[in-house]
């Protein structure tokens, strides 16, 4: 697409983003809500509370693209750092992008269906084909003589659109409570706008840090840096999806186990998953750290200058996402998020003039990415553990029973690949095997690291098992 094509149709898909933070608020509402009462057993409530939940949805799409091709459409003409001769395809893309949310948030019931039911080889078969897809929309870039922003957006939005339709058609036929029926339960509605309400303040906070902070980096600089900062967002956005995947199949269970009253299993499940989720993430953080500048060569040949700083900050944030995100899941599960909707989306709202003041400074772009650093750092380290022990009733001693070992873990993962590092011109002086060789070196380090200091022997006993089982299976 090239630096500046991919940098505008990021902004323009920034400002849909920015006012669909709403969407967010009630997809955590939505999936909490079903859930819970696929866990209490209630089938009539749980096609009712779909069916209400959906209605929601509609409504919230019918205003959101009210406003986006309104206000929305003013700011992208008027705000946005946008070459004229490009505007025509900014625009495309712009209108594309609001009906890729339309389908987006009425999509909202079915995922969360989905995953109350637990469905996760769904959304493996699908995200296979998906990736697919857009492989395919990249090879049509590069054969085609069409405008490449408008091209682009168009079949990213077939793709999106088709995978939407298919997660549909799939609930429909498995699951009798995702026949919609036109009904305004306001009990229900009551109860996920009340949930939801508080969600709004935080996902209001994360969207002015995400989509908001790329249409500001596009206020005082060119589109080729929001392009250096999506590309970084890009690879952070890979690397935790997977971990997301795997928090996707954990939530469901911590949040049935707090609904059925074992209230001790809710815990010991969340306080174990949060510990793997780290791990999984510094074994595609360490290498991404180190490997960041070959790793963009041989991706993108032409690299937008503060693509490397913009990566290697992104990535190092998400292990305190981790925390953030993971830690969240036990309020969720109780349903008391009031304290936490109030504080730390004030720490990211508190980012946003920070980051907005440097930038008038006289600041490199960078600057943002060390803001949310520490803000997330903040939320991850301090915050939630301190919530948690208020309103859920853990205790210090359980928080430490994720920081300890995840500590010990990075520190001595560290060491080899550091070594190699600092060496790394002198002891390997071909590129292909400096890149291998730091990759190979940091992830072993991880996975050895955690073997030895990461889990306990009945951990160690229980992986072993099924590993062997797995074996076994296979042979047979």
């Amino acid at each position: 697409m090239g630096i500046d094509d991919y940098g505008i149709y990021q902004t323009v898909g920034g400002v849909v983003g920015m006012l669909s933070f709403i969407n967010s608020a009630l997809s955590m509402g939505s999936s909490r809500f079903l859930t819970y009462e696929m866990g209490v057993g209630n089938f009539e409530r749980l096609r009712r509370t779909f069916s209400s939940v959906l209605t929601v949805h509609i409504i919230l799409a019918v205003i959101i693209v009210l406003v986006a091709e309104t206000a929305g459409l003013w700011f992208v003409y008027n705000k946005l750092v946008i070459p004229s001769e490009r505007m025509d395809a900014a625009i495309f893309a712009y209108h594309l992008s609001i009906l890729a949310v339309i389908f987006s948030i009425t999509q909202v019931p079915y995922n969360a269906s989905i995953i109350s039911h637990e469905k996760m080889s769904v959304y493996a078969y699908l995200s296979i084909i998906e990736v697919s897809l857009k492989l395919i929309i990249v090879y049509m870039l590069t054969i085609g003589e069409w405008d490449k922003l408008k091209l682009y957006a168009l079949l990213f939005f077939l793709v999106n659109a088709g995978i939407a339709l298919f997660y549909r058609f799939y609930c429909i036929r498995k699951f009798s409570e995702t026949h919609y029926k036109p009904i305004w339960d306001k009990e229900i509605i009551k109860g996920v706008l009340g949930y939801s309400g508080w969600n709004l303040f935080a996902n209001a906070a994360i969207a002015l840090s995400n989509q908001g902070a790329t249409i500001l980096v596009n206020m005082f600089f060119s589109p080729g840096v929001v392009a250096a900062r999506a590309i970084a967002n890009q690879v952070n956005m890979a690397a935790f999806h997977f971990i997301t995947n795997f928090r996707t199949a954990a939530n469901p269970q911590i949040v049935k186990r707090y609904a059925a009253g074992d209230f001790v299993g809710s815990k010991s499940l969340l306080l174990i998953s949060t510990t793997f989720s780290y791990y999984l993430m510094l074994i595609l953080a360490l290498p991404i750290c180190l490997v960041a500048s070959p790793l963009l060569d041989i991706w993108l040949g032409k690299v937008p200058q503060y693509t490397v700083s913009f990566m290697q900050l992104t990535i190092i944030t998400s292990l305190f996402q981790v925390f953030d995100s993971s830690f969240y899941t036990a309020l969720y599960a109780k349903g008391r998020i009031r304290e936490n909707a109030l504080i730390s989306p004030s720490v990211l709202f508190i980012s946003f003039p920070v980051t907005y003041i440097l930038f008038l400074m006289g600041y490199s772009p960078t600057i943002l990415a060390v803001v949310l650093l520490v803000a997330y750092a903040v939320l991850g380290l301090v915050i939630k553990p301190l919530l948690l022990i208020k309103i859920v009733s853990y205790t210090w001693s359980d928080i430490l029973r994720v920081f300890r070992p995840c500590l010990n873990v990075t520190v001595v993962s560290l060491i080899l690949p550091i070594v190699l590092y600092i060496f790394r011109e002198e002891w390997f002086p071909n590129q292909i095997m400096r890149f291998i060789s730091l990759f190979m070196a940091s992830v072993g380090s991880v996975v050895v690291s955690v073997w030895f200091l990461g889990i306990d022997k009945a951990m160690k006993t229980k992986l072993t098992e099924t590993v062997a089982k797995k074996i076994y299976l296979k042979r047979q």
